[in-house]
């Protein structure tokens, strides 16, 4: 029964662990061994969708002293540093590295004015950090004082003065990499000597968020770390989303590292491509939970029979999801008085209060610069698929990924905002199209609560007699020429619920 002590304690365990605290052991559910392999001595890149664990299994092994046995973990959040501009944030994340690190709290060095090594780089660090502020400022009164800007009834008229603000803040600039460079083996030195007088045997930096940082910059930032590091018994753990992520930029000397070679990659994304898969990681993670509430077998008694599935549908195989969705489905099921056992209805009217409105606003909440361009996409993809072709899923033509990469890139980020759903990597067209196809779902919550009329809903997880996915050969292709043009168009167009009041009012 939903009602049961047992299935609110679950309900208010899970509640109690949407947000992840630095300062909270979180529960986390090792299923697929993660953590054994995140505890190795390797510098590793982890990539996963919003909600897909990341910070649950860095926070954990930072609060966990068996999984971090004998290591300094450096927790790092890359949120602290998002408004930053480059090199004032690489500064700060040194800063963070320094003032972590065991010598940087004794007290007595700093009374005696002797400060050890640790303690003379922060002091360093934090003076260059202010440098470039206070020489702007002067720089800035300067020129006001000198009175060079014109004024006149239309617009500023900018002088010469405002140049040569300009450039002697780019000077500064310089100035402070300059130092950075110079002073990088002596921060290396600093940061071995400390550790080997710990009672630490290495150290991992666990830099959270990594996507947070501005992407132009994220080669520039994993670049020097990964220098700093090498060769030493620091390692560099980077949670991040994949397809917001830049970790090598080829200039005429390579910024960055590459994968697989300088960095070893774990993913947490669990999708739909294979279902069956994705559904029993799930049901595993579910009963993990249920199980410190005092409560056995949840997909069983809990679910009746397609209201599981259609929760691992719903969630897009997204952990934090499954797990949102499902204490909104209680809720909603408990109060029409349903407490025998949760059905599809309820499952969808709980996906529902996760709907595509909440997801867009992730666009804007974490500063994504392109967020236009990612909603006009949004737009037209919702549109082409449910108003023009009515139909939930659709095909890229693999040609066409090559040649429109920007367009693609962002299809891919709509991915990561969990928007839409990759459902077949690479499939053939039905009805004589050539070539192969990636193929994508829309999100479920956009047109399954309340379910929209005259929509073919693209089934999938079904299959053929042949083993071949029903309806997805048949999907229609987005072409990504004319999406191209569209994204470039800031024309206003119609909204998301203007859309789909016209499919759902539309005769056929």
């Amino acid at each position: 029964m939903l009602s049961d002590t047992e299935v609110i304690q679950l309900t208010n365990l899970i509640r109690d662990s949407f947000r992840i605290r630095p300062n909270h052991n979180p529960d986390y559910v090792d299923i697929s061994g993660h953590l054994t392999r995140f505890s190795s001595k390797q510098h590793q890149i982890v990539f996963g969708r919003r909600g897909s664990g990341k910070s649950c299994l860095f926070v954990h092994f930072l609060n966990n002293s068996d999984a971090s046995n004998g290591i300094l973990p450096i927790y790092i959040e890359g949120d602290e540093f998002k408004r930053l501009t480059y090199p004032d944030l690489l500064v700060r994340l040194l800063l963070s590295i320094f003032e972590k690190m065991p010598d940087a709290g004794i007290k007595w060095r700093r009374l005696i004015r002797r400060p050890n090594k640790i303690q003379k780089n922060i002091d360093d660090l934090r003076e260059i950090l202010s440098k470039a502020e206070e020489s702007s400022i002067k720089q800035t009164d300067g020129s006001s004082s000198e009175g060079n800007v014109g004024l006149s009834k239309g617009p500023v008229k900018l002088g010469g003065k405002k140049t040569k603000k300009k450039e002697k803040q780019r000077e500064f600039k310089e100035q402070k990499l300059d130092h950075l460079e110079r002073y990088l083996s002596d921060y290396k030195g600093a940061l071995i000597s400390s550790l080997a007088n710990s009672k630490y045997d290495s150290a991992y930096i666990l830099l959270d968020d990594f996507y947070l940082i501005p992407r132009g910059r994220q080669p520039d930032v994993i670049d020097y770390l990964h220098r700093l590091v090498r060769g030493t018994d620091f390692y560099i753990k980077i949670g991040t989303v994949r397809h917001r992520t830049t970790i090598l930029r080829n200039e005429e000397n390579t910024i960055g590292v590459e994968l697989h070679q300088d960095i070893e990659e774990i993913s947490l994304d669990r999708t739909l491509e294979d279902i069956d898969s994705t559904s029993e990681y799930l049901s595993r993670m579910l009963e993990s939970v249920a199980h410190k509430a005092g409560l056995d077998h949840p997909k069983e008694t809990l679910f009746n029979p397609g209201a599981f599935h259609a929760l691992s549908l719903a969630s897009g195989g997204v952990p934090r999801d499954f797990l949102n969705i499902f204490v909104e489905a209680v809720s909603s099921s408990l109060s029409d008085g349903k407490e025998k056992w949760l059905t599809p209805t309820y499952i969808w009217k709980g996906a529902s209060r996760l709907s595509y409105r909440t997801k867009l606003n992730n666009l804007k909440e974490e500063g994504v610069s392109d967020s236009s361009p990612l909603e006009r996409l949004y737009r037209d993809i919702v549109s082409f698929c449910l108003k023009e072709k009515r139909k939930t899923a659709f095909l890229l033509s693999r040609d066409q990924t090559q040649l429109y990469t920007a367009v693609h890139e962002l299809i891919q980020q709509l991915m990561d905002f969990k928007l839409i759903h990759i459902i077949e990597p690479d499939t053939s067209a039905a009805s004589g199209r050539k070539g192969r196809f990636e193929a994508y779902t829309l999100d479920f919550s956009l047109f399954m609560e309340p379910r929209l009329r005259n929509v073919v809903h693209v089934e999938f997880w079904k299959t053929d007699n042949e083993g071949r996915r029903i309806g997805v050969r048949e999907a229609p292709i987005y072409d990504l020429e004319m999406a191209q043009n569209r994204i470039r168009n800031i024309t206003p167009v119609a909204t998301i619920e203007d859309i789909l009041g016209e499919v759902d009012d539309a005769n056929v």
